[in-house]
């Protein structure tokens, strides 16, 4: 497969299938002999945690040897799960096994490679302390969860290219061997130009965990994070990055600006913390194309996940691998021989390691900070009900992340006296 380079300064877009690398480094550090062992951190133990370190160690040559989560019981069963699939692969005595808001630290000293996968408020402060380390670096998306967050990753990002250290990251559409194969054709002109797209993450939501006797709000908020803010960035952040990451790869760029409108209608209660239930976002780009965005949480509705992307002379959805003319006539169909289908979230994986092993160029921070803040410039829209710029929103000094860490530190939202937490209120609400 071919592989391009992404310039972020200067959004250079190559018409390409490969894997999108940063530009070339200019200094050597961290770089590990072809058939060495790879010791392997995983950084947040959670479903999605235990997913990645799973699909790590289905690549030969390498060990997970450290485990870090802010709760010891996450770490527990994450072990128990991956050590009885992958035996001696998993070498993470107790000894090796750290928990607390530190614990990353203590776990990437004893690796080659970290997988980050905590609740995305914390993957900035994780993804600078293991490029600072000299660490190759697999991290899911969101990478931030507002503009000083991405700041911050764009800055490693940078750092990383010096050290020659590989990152991957969790947008595995682009690892999709069907979005690969239409995105080539859209990029050879197959439907005009790229004019503009329509994007869903549309479905019933996802789990709550009820507050127990005793937790601090801390506690409170960090075992269900997927409702506040600080740690999740709103479920058009945590999830609809996907879709509004496939609009910028082919529309080529990042948004200018954007405005739109959400609230909630139907997640109301304490449960459901303090984000929308529903965004709808128009992202208007430099080259006078439009994206209109959607995501909803909420059951008993239409459910709908996919993007469309419609050029001058067809459209196509690429998740399908189908293109078709204005008129509906299919003009191109990737098929795929079942016996030569590749997993996505398997292959970021394996290109993770042959890059680290070959010493090949790869970087995916730069288009996932993007997206990410494109996702982010979404969110900032529908809370405020403002039109915006993509250079105030990236610029933006309002940061919604706690002072400092700690069980019984300051999160920052608090329930009312009704148990609610204050919800955003367009036209009222700052984010820039």
């Amino acid at each position: 497969m071919s592989e391009s380079q992404y310039d972020a300064s200067r959004r250079k877009f190559i018409r390409t299938t490969g894997v999108v690398a940063a530009s070339l480094p200019v200094a050597g550090y961290a770089q590990v002999a072809g058939s060495s062992e790879l010791k392997v951190a995983l950084i947040g133990c959670g479903g999605r945690g235990s997913g990645a370190a799973s699909q790590t160690l289905m690549n030969d040559g390498v060990k997970l040897v450290a485990m870090a989560d802010a709760f010891m019981d996450r770490i527990d069963g994450a072990h128990k799960t991956l050590k009885t699939k992958y035996k001696e692969k998993v070498d993470v005595p107790e000894s090796r096994r750290f928990a607390g808001f530190d614990a990353y630290q203590k776990a990437m000293a004893e690796a080659d490679v970290v997988i980050l996968t905590t609740p995305p408020g914390f993957r900035p402060e994780h993804f600078e302390y293991a490029v600072a380390h000299g660490k190759h670096v697999f991290m899911e998306k969101p990478v931030a969860t507002d503009a000083g967050g991405i700041r911050r990753v764009l800055a490693a990002a940078k750092e990383a290219d010096a050290k020659k250290l590989k990152v991957v990251c969790g947008l595995q559409r682009r690892y999709d061997a069907t979005y690969r194969a239409v995105h080539e054709q859209v990029m050879n002109g197959k439907i005009g130009d790229v004019i503009s797209a329509q994007v869903y993450w549309n479905g019933g939501g996802v789990w709550t965990r009820p507050r127990q006797t005793g937790q601090t709000e801390m506690e409170y908020q960090m075992r269900n994070w997927y409702y506040f803010n600080w740690l999740c960035g709103d479920h058009i952040c945590e999830q609809h990055v996907h879709n509004i990451d496939i609009a910028n790869w082919f529309m080529g760029d990042k948004p200018a600006l954007a405005q739109g409108m959400g609230g909630r209608q139907v997640r109301i209660g304490p449960e459901w913390g303090e984000i929308f239930d529903h965004h709808y976002v128009e992202f208007k780009y430099g080259n006078g194309g439009y994206t209109n965005s959607q995501c909803r949480h909420q059951k008993g509705c239409m459910n709908r996940v996919t993007e469309q992307i419609i050029g001058t002379k067809g459209r196509t959805e690429p998740g399908r691998g189908i293109i078709t003319d204005l008129d509906g006539k299919v003009i191109f169909k990737h098929e795929v021989r079942k016996k030569d289908r590749r997993n996505p979230y398997e292959f970021e994986h394996e290109e993770l390691y042959r890059h680290i092993r070959n010493d090949i160029p790869l970087n995916n921070a730069y288009y996932t900070a993007n997206s990410t803040m494109s996702s982010i410039l979404g969110r900032m829209a529908t809370y405020s009900g403002k039109e915006l710029k993509w250079d105030e929103a990236i610029n933006s000094q309002v940061s919604i992340m706690p002072e400092k860490y700690g069980w019984d530190a300051d999160p920052g939202p608090k329930p009312g006296p009704d148990g609610l937490y204050p919800c955003p209120v367009p036209g009222v609400t700052k984010v820039v």
